[in-house]
């Protein structure tokens, strides 16, 4: 599996892929349309690699020193090289106008609150 991977990787030369099909294991069930692969699978092999060994090593810098045999600064170059490849996804986004309505229609927040949150303050 990795290794259809790695010859499909090499193959596009960091073309964006797009995915028309997907089939579940085991099961007897395909999705068709037009799906992007997320993030982190469009990355190259090396890099995919380079960050699942960051996580193996618990975001240990100084592990990752040891394993590739690299300097901290290698390091760190890498991963922010890495980092300006992938969106930051907002884990707590904003809440939107209907929702900030319904806080002050459940008292939950008053009017000058409420227009602080309309306006993005």
């Amino acid at each position: 599996m990795i290794h259809d991977w790695h010859e499909l990787t090499t193959m596009t030369k960091g073309s964006p892929l797009i995915v028309e099909r997907i089939k579940i294991q085991n099961k007897n069930i395909m999705i068709e349309g037009s799906f992007e692969l997320p993030p982190l699978a469009q990355l190259d092999m090396e890099d995919q690699i380079f960050i699942i060994a960051f996580i193996r090593c618990h975001g240990s810098i100084k592990e990752m020193e040891e394993m590739f045999g690299v300097s901290y600064p290698t390091v760190k170059n890498r991963l922010n090289r890495i980092a300006k490849r992938l969106e930051f996804v907002e884990i707590n986004p904003p809440a939107s106008q209907v929702e900030i309505l319904d806080q002050l229609a459940q008292g939950n927040i008053n009017v000058d609150q409420t227009i602080e949150k309309l306006r993005g303050e």
